[in-house]
């Protein structure tokens, strides 16, 4: 009994102490949070370059701040992390220096970025206008350039490239790649049963082919050539040679050293450190590189984008990752999504939304949901939506309604097509783990979902009827907000993804522009074109890196893993409007 008591204390002592670390691990991480706000103080230089670099910056959907932690680093405590900044911010930081006297000219790095091709685009053309605008010069330096890297390179005045030799140069064009695991899975005694409306809805596909469609072999090669056409036509245009001189370039594999890229008419010139510092010297007035002030595109967009003290508002309403039913921060959570809708449309001071989507699709229960809110909203107030890099599927059934659509040329959308899948464990089950399996039901199908067996054709006919319904209601919904009759929906719909230089040419877009474009066209709907005179809020508010670690450390996260939620169709009888795969610019 003595032993039974002294282990007990020494379970609650252990408690307390634990409860007590974590509490002081909070208090040191609220603490470092308040001096990093407290100490964030950014100041602009009488006379600096604006450094883009995206080596260190991210340019994601939102802003996050910065965490604390990450300036430990360099003492050994945590990991450096790259800073986000929002698409919006960085453009009004760009459109801001372009008359700031104080900016001389910018200066982009884009090796090593994490950008997605369509924010590339929107940021490439706010440096584009920059030029125009204020006659500043844009000097670009990259050592290892990948297609992404120097698509925005390419809009400088200047691009330099280094003159060491090792580089490893990869402009090599758009591509994406499917993976296939019917033939594995049958191995594996793992039967998947894909119910679907589309032909070209290629999300299940993953799991019950050994390889493409035909159907699909269509429409992912249109992808990536439309892409590519809009880059290589922009690459050409800026660095002033053929587009048919740039693809051979690419296509016979003929940019490899950095001398290959002067002689294509790509660079303009090779430089060690010492030339390109000299260079930046000449541009920034001064005769030593030392005295080159620096300010970085976040450091620059605290310092001099100031909160507007406007009382009437447009909100922009970030609908950013899949659309899931489960409550989750990082993705577009049904219900969580439809209250946030619901807060904007009551708050009297939005005058105006934009829903900025960058989205693949999800689920199509937690779609219904956000949309009802939407056509709410839309009842009262000029609703204009944003596309980023996908506003496919169930991006696109939230947003067709929308009083206009403005799409990046490169954005993926469409996908207008439902699919749900069941996989069958009984071969796995029986034939390699030698698991019996005896089924007990009080009705005829109530082991309909239990993974267990193959579906019967009267319980196949049961789901098609609802993926049927589904994809009826889909049609009508594309049709009733894009005033297209219900057969030309379902000619470009049957689960098929366009471009949006595509998709403006079947009527999906309104218009090829960005989120400043957006905006700026809601600010006209409200009865008010200056954009200056708006406060311009984001919905919802980013949790900064500390906050999602205050949220692990509470307990208080969700599980987001990209792999698992790949396979919720897997997992039960969702019915699924979601695109299948990424998009890569090597």
């Amino acid at each position: 009994m003595k032993d039974f008591v002294k282990m007990m204390l020494a379970v609650i002592c252990g408690i307390m102490v634990l409860s007590i670390v974590s509490s002081m691990i909070c208090m040191v991480f609220v603490g470092l949070m308040a001096v990093g706000s407290a100490g964030n103080t950014a100041v602009v230089p009488a006379s600096a370059v604006l450094r883009i670099d995206l080596n260190k910056l991210d340019i994601t959907e939102q802003t996050v701040e910065d965490n604390p932690l990450s300036s430990l680093s360099s003492l050994g405590i945590g990991t450096a992390q790259k800073s986000a900044l929002g698409i919006w911010d960085a453009v009004q930081a760009i459109n801001t220096a372009a008359g700031d006297p104080a900016i001389k000219c910018i200066y982009i790095l884009s090796d090593n970025n994490g950008c997605n091709v369509a924010t590339l685009q929107e940021l490439r053309k706010s440096i584009d206008k920059f030029r125009k605008s204020s006659g500043k010069p844009v000097i670009s330096y990259i050592e290892s350039p990948t297609t992404g890297s120097y698509y925005l390179s390419s809009v400088s005045d200047k691009v330099y490239m280094t003159s060491h030799p090792g580089a490893t140069t990869m402009l090599l064009g758009v591509n994406t790649t499917s993976l296939y695991l019917g033939d594995l899975l049958h191995r594996l005694g793992i039967n998947v049963q894909l119910i679907r409306h589309g032909k070209y809805k290629a999300a299940g596909e993953t799991f019950v082919r050994s390889s493409s469609s035909l159907e699909n072999k269509e429409q992912m090669q249109r992808m990536v050539d439309s892409i590519w056409d809009v880059m290589s036509s922009e690459i050409a245009e800026s660095r002033g040679i053929d587009a048919a001189q740039l693809d051979s370039a690419v296509d016979n594999l003929e940019l490899c050293l950095p001398e290959d890229f002067v002689n294509a008419g790509l660079v303009d010139e090779l430089v060690t450190r010492e030339g390109r510092e000299d260079k930046l010297c000449v541009l920034a007035g001064v005769e030593k590189y030392e005295d080159v002030k620096f300010v970085g595109l976040k450091t620059y967009a605290s310092a001099r984008l100031q909160p507007s003290v406007s009382k009437k508002k447009i909100a922009v309403i970030y609908a950013d990752g899949e659309i899931v039913d489960e409550s989750s921060d990082s993705n577009v959570s049904g219900g969580r999504f439809a209250s946030i809708v619901k807060k904007v449309c009551a708050d009297s001071t939005v005058k105006a939304v934009v829903l900025r989507v960058n989205s693949p699709g999800g689920s199509v229960l937690a779609s219904e949901k956000i949309k009802a809110e939407l056509d709410l909203l839309k009842a009262q107030k000029p609703v204009v939506a944003s596309y980023g890099e996908y506003a496919a599927s169930g991006g696109y059934w939230i947003s067709a309604g929308c009083d206009r659509i403005f799409s990046d040329a490169v954005t993926l959308t469409g996908s207008i097509g439902v699919f749900s899948m069941i996989p069958d464990l009984s071969g796995t089950l029986e034939d390699l783990a030698h698991v019996g399996l005896e089924y007990y039901s009080s009705n005829n199908h109530g082991d309909m979902y239990s993974l267990t067996r193959a579906l019967d054709k009267k319980e196949y006919d049961y789901m098609l009827r609802s993926v049927e319904d589904i994809y009826d209601r889909f049609t009508s919904i594309v049709s009733e907000g894009r005033g297209l009759p219900v057969e030309t929906v379902d000619e470009i719909g049957q689960g098929r993804i366009w471009t949006g230089s595509d998709a403006l040419t079947i009527n999906l877009v309104d218009e090829i522009g960005t989120l400043e474009d957006a905006i700026c066209y809601a600010a006209i709907l409200a009865g008010d074109p200056e954009v200056s005179d708006w406060k311009v809020t984001g919905y919802p508010k980013p949790k900064s890196e500390l906050e999602e670690l205050m949220s692990l450390l509470s307990g208080k996260t969700n599980n987001n893993n990209a792999i698992l939620r790949q396979f919720e169709g897997l997992q039960s009888a969702k019915y699924m409007a979601r695109m299948p795969f990424n998009i890569e610019v090597k």
